[in-house]
């Protein structure tokens, strides 16, 4: 062979093994990226043929998403009832813009591709049945989740609420507001979902943001459970004495810290302080617990836990440095750099209501094949495996956390027994003159625990400067216990 003849052979073999090794790279390492691209219409035509499952509440199976079918190429369109209400537990599901929510974090189950349906699949391409996804079925309580929303929208609030079993860690409720209507991203009219989108994006509502697990918001006094806990724990009781002065001043500075409104505390013991949420005596705890021992007994609350799923991601909560003894003082309140998600802020109502133990928040009951048998059950956990506060100290507190509730203003009130906090949290760089976040953290029946629930209130809701825990968000959280008790 001449040598032009051989160049062009070693070419041609050097073409063919680029050429085979680009289809190995497009087929096997690049293939579940490109599978998964929102761009490739194959696997959109072949998802959108397929009738996506339900999501469902275990309580009656009421329907919160379900599809209806269409006359175009995309066979099913995604359907919600009550969107705005349960779109920060169900997401949504878009041609355009992918899957968020619940839609996202169990897409597999939904649109029938998790490994546990392939027997179904198989059976499906065997007989010619038409192929359909998994169903999720969750753990809301629709009339819990109806009540905390109804009141959030009726005054126009922006803030959170959440409601969970204490004995479980499922989630009841889990409302978000202002919100948005996933139905308009499920449209097939690619103009509709883009203003859709365009709308929900508004940076100054945030309507898509779960403001429930997605938010850190300063507790205020709600935080003073926590507090309240550690001192428990390290020997202290109802009757331990307490100061009633008015204020204190922050280790090493010349700035006070005072009680609400700048008044003497009406009582002089631990109880009393609970009950009327005096600043000074849990500033003063927290200074003397010291940052391990305060830290170590939020850590048992699940405070400062990363990567908590429910499955949805919940953004963690915190208390900061903690780098002086002003710090402790402020923090010992729910100030200076405490920052609790509406989640985390149930789970320590949660905590006290189960003895002193933690449950894994859960949001998912059952994962449910398409023929509706179980795929999968989810089980209660504990959610650091060490109890915040023994049980004898839990019932201390809760008896205090009743008498709070005695104390605590605002409507809706009934004949159930509620162990309560509240939590007025000042926050912005001119705290004084800007509308105080309104708190209120509680569980019913105090005897026996069926529901916990944690409510959040932007600054002030319809109150302003004058807003309080009590006045603006216990009417809402009362509801949530009314709706799951029966006392309403």
């Amino acid at each position: 062979m001449n040598k032009p003849m051989r160049r062009v052979g070693i070419a041609m073999i050097v073409m063919v093994v680029l050429l085979l090794a680009n289809i190995t790279y497009i087929q096997v390492v690049e293939a579940d990226s490109y599978r998964t691209d929102s761009r490739n219409q194959r696997v959109l035509l072949d998802e959108y043929a397929r009738q996506r499952g339900s999501i469902v509440s275990q309580f009656n199976g009421q329907v919160l998403a379900d599809v209806k079918e269409t006359t175009d190429k995309y066979k099913f369109e995604r359907r919600y009832v009550d969107g705005p209400m349960y779109a920060p537990v169900t997401g949504y599901y878009s041609l355009w813009y992918g899957a968020g929510g619940l839609e996202s974090a169990e897409n597999d189950i939904l649109n029938g591709s998790d490994p546990r349906l392939f027997v179904r699949r198989l059976s499906d391409m065997v007989t010619g049945r038409d192929p359909r996804g998994g169903n999720v079925q969750l753990t809301i309580n629709p009339a819990v989740q109806s009540a905390l929303y109804r009141l959030m929208t009726q005054r126009n609030y922006t803030g959170a609420a959440v409601a969970m079993n204490p004995k479980t860690g499922e989630i009841l409720a889990m409302v978000s507001t202002p919100s948005y209507d996933p139905n308009q991203l499920a449209t097939h009219d690619g103009t509709a979902q883009r203003n859709a989108w365009a709308a929900f994006s508004d940076e100054s509502r945030k309507p898509m943001l779960n403001r429930a697990i997605s938010e850190t918001y300063p507790p205020g006094s709600t935080f003073k459970l926590v507090v309240a806990a550690a001192e428990l724990e390290s020997g202290g009781g109802p009757t331990t004495p307490v100061s009633n002065a008015p204020n204190v001043i922050l280790p090493g500075t010349n700035t006070d810290l005072e009680n609400y409104g700048g008044e003497n505390c009406p009582g002089t013991t631990f109880a009393d302080a609970l009950r009327y949420s005096c600043n000074v005596p849990f500033a003063t705890f927290a200074g003397q617990l010291g940052a391990d021992k305060l830290r170590a007994t939020a850590a048992n609350f699940g405070i400062g836990m990363t990567g908590l799923n429910t499955p949805l991601k919940v953004a963690a909560s915190g208390l900061g440095d903690l780098d002086s003894q002003a710090a402790l003082y402020q923090s010992g309140i729910g100030q200076r750099d405490v920052r609790l998600t509406p989640l985390q802020d149930c789970l320590l109502a949660a905590t006290v209501a189960n003895g002193g133990m933690a449950m894994k928040p859960q949001l998912v009951k059952k994962l449910l094949a398409p023929d509706l048998s179980d795929l999968e059950t989810f089980s209660p956990q504990e959610l650091t495996g060490a109890p915040a506060l023994s049980a004898s100290n839990a019932e201390i507190l809760k008896q205090m956390m009743e008498a709070s509730e005695d104390n605590t203003k605002g409507g809706g009130k009934s004949n159930i027994k509620i162990a309560s906090k509240t939590g007025t949290a000042e926050h912005g760089s001119d705290p004084k003159n800007t509308p105080p976040h309104a708190w209120y953290t509680a569980f019913a029946p105090a005897d026996d625990p069926q529901i916990a629930v944690a409510v959040v209130v932007e600054s002030g809701g319809n109150r302003g400067l004058a807003a309080t825990g009590g006045t603006v968000a216990a009417e809402i959280g009362r509801a949530a216990i009314n709706a799951q008790v029966g006392g309403g």
